[in-house]
């Protein structure tokens, strides 16, 4: 998704932005020296030395252009504490969109049992990976851009960037189509009722109410960023409360309504045996896929932690959050079968259909101004940002923001949207596959093919005989790697989407399986194609 509206919140954190001046403690070159795979306490490779800062590379990728917003973070920033962490993962969590998951999973056939297990399962291996990306970042206090910049090259980090912020594209799409499907639940009842207004437009696959409701809400988004976003950050700190009254409010009414949650639990499972299977692993898939974007982004939340534990208790909460929102939403989602007789995943579809007008203004009110605050920190900033620091003569933050909005438009989220199946099986676990191979790279290089070793001062340098400037500024090996884990997804994806009427049983489990797939095959890959340049980089390090 996501990253979230968290985001801001880290870098609102920084009391103030300084330049650091980074070079080696001796007089005749020497590398960083090899860190533990999870220091116990941050430290720099490098001290600063010289009274005049100097500028680094790249320019700043945040509106403000400032050059040292991607400078390793000074340890007077870095104050951010387990409680901070996990707080900033209450406001990840807490949304339409995990709610919408959770209803998918019932709406797939589980049950409320079957799903928590799933969604924890799910984030307890999601957890892993957090923790061994951050550990770099809090050790040396570099955020993501910079941080592949070791396995990608200097020039060739930008295609994990770019490849991120597409997903945030498509997220905005997302996030903006619930918004807009808030705003129709108020409009008048005669209006809602017009039924040429109601019928989908051929070839765009929605109708003209909603497509203009929609409209309505990426409009009122874009305004909101373009006159700044000091207001934006303001209103953020509201829009997890917000949500989370609400989604109470929701479970109490569906404690009452069906009679207490012995009810839902006890429901049978619709899937037994191979046909729980079935949907299992693709739902866990989709599940790693949801925090997928953020597990390879983390770096930038991790570098203002104070410490290694404080990175780890601190995201520790997540599945202890999710679990617990998964619990909300599946039980409220089985309590519509119970009370309506059928499966309702959506929260804006249930809100239309329960209270009176009085209170589902204040719901979709609330929904709307949440979904504002969380959609622009999580979804328009990376994307905006990745489009600067690739070009900052084309782009200004605002124009970048403008076409991470468009290519939400072009990424039809009516149709992601349309059902439970497209949902999961076609947004989350196909971009999985491109998520997956990236995080497998930066592990593998970080921690086997370098042995946590990184020479900081050379991240910030385009010398072309750096050790992070390969060839040209791309790594080939990362590369190739990366090609290599997403390949054997393509033809399982092409079936899902229509192009191929069917394909071997082999290549749907991997599918089915996409994150893992690609994410160990690029890994591995990585790994054999760097060997050498591993002990090289062992002897250069020692």
């Amino acid at each position: 998704m996501a990253m979230s509206m968290a985001m801001s919140k880290a870098f609102t954190a920084r009391y103030a932005t300084t330049h650091l001046q980074h070079h080696l403690v001796a007089s005749s070159f020497q590398a960083a020296p090899r860190l533990p795979l999870l220091p116990r306490r941050p430290s720099l490779a490098v001290t600063v030395a010289s009274p005049s800062p100097r500028r680094l590379l790249p320019a700043s990728p945040r509106s403000s252009s400032s050059e040292s917003d991607l400078s390793p973070t000074p340890q007077s920033e870095r104050t951010m504490t387990a409680w901070d962490l996990a707080s900033l993962w209450v406001g990840l969590v807490v949304g339409v969109p995990s709610y919408y998951l959770a209803g998918s999973l019932v709406d797939l056939g589980m049950s409320a049992i079957q799903g928590v297990a799933t969604v924890t399962f799910a984030n307890l291996i999601v957890l892993i990976t957090l923790v061994l990306t951050a550990a770099p970042a809090v050790t040396h206090g570099l955020p993501f851009p910079v941080l592949a910049r070791a396995a990608f090259g200097i020039r060739g980090a930008h295609v994990p960037a770019v490849i991120r912020a597409l997903v945030g594209c498509g997220w905005f799409g997302i996030e903006s189509w619930i918004g807009g499907r808030a705003i129709f639940l108020l409009l008048p009842s005669r209006l809602k009722s017009y039924q040429p207004l109601l019928a989908p437009v051929p070839g765009l696959g929605a109708a003209p109410l909603e497509f203009a409701c929609f409209l309505a809400f990426w409009a009122a988004q874009l305004g909101v960023i373009m006159h700044g976003m000091e207001g934006i950050r303001k209103l953020e700190k509201f829009s997890a409360p917000v949500l989370i009254v609400l989604t109470s409010a929701l479970l109490a009414w569906a404690y009452t309504s069906a009679g207490g949650f012995g009810r839902i639990l006890s429901l049978p499972p619709r899937l037994t045996g191979a046909e729980f299977w079935k949907v299992f692993f693709p739902s866990l898939t989709a599940n790693i896929s949801f925090w997928a974007t953020v597990a390879i982004n983390i770096p930038d939340f991790a570098r203002y932690a104070r410490s290694q534990a404080d990175q780890v208790l601190g995201q520790a909460g997540l599945p202890v959050f999710m679990g617990m929102f998964t619990f909300a939403g599946l039980a409220i989602t089985s309590a519509t079968e119970a009370i309506f007789g059928h499966v309702i995943s959506d929260p804006i579809e249930l809100l239309g259909r329960i209270g009176g007008p009085a209170t589902t203004f204040l719901a979709i009110f609330g929904i709307g101004l949440a979904t504002i605050t969380t959609n622009i920190a999580a979804n328009v900033v990376a994307p905006a940002n990745a489009l600067v620091s690739m070009s900052p003569r084309r782009f200004t933050f605002a124009k970048g923001a403008l076409v991470t909005a468009l290519l939400g438009i072009a990424f039809q989220p009516w149709r992601l949207l349309s059902s439970s199946e497209s949902f999961v099986y076609t947004w989350l676990v196909g971009y999985s596959a491109l998520m997956g191979p990236i995080g497998g790279v930066i592990l593998a290089d970080h921690y086997i093919v370098r042995r946590t070793a990184l020479d900081v001062d050379a991240l910030y340098s385009e010398d072309s005989g750096g050790p992070y400037y390969f060839q040209s500024g791309f790594n080939v090996a990362a590369m190739a790697a990366m090609a290599a884990g997403v390949a054997p997804i393509v033809p399982g994806f092409l079936q899902m989407v229509g192009v191929l009427p069917s394909v071997s049983k082999a290549f749907v489990i991997a599918y089915n399986n996409a994150w893992f797939v690609s994410f160990f095959i690029a890994g591995a890959v990585y790994c054999l194609l760097c060997g050498r340049r591993g002990v090289q980089a062992k002897e250069h390090c020692n």
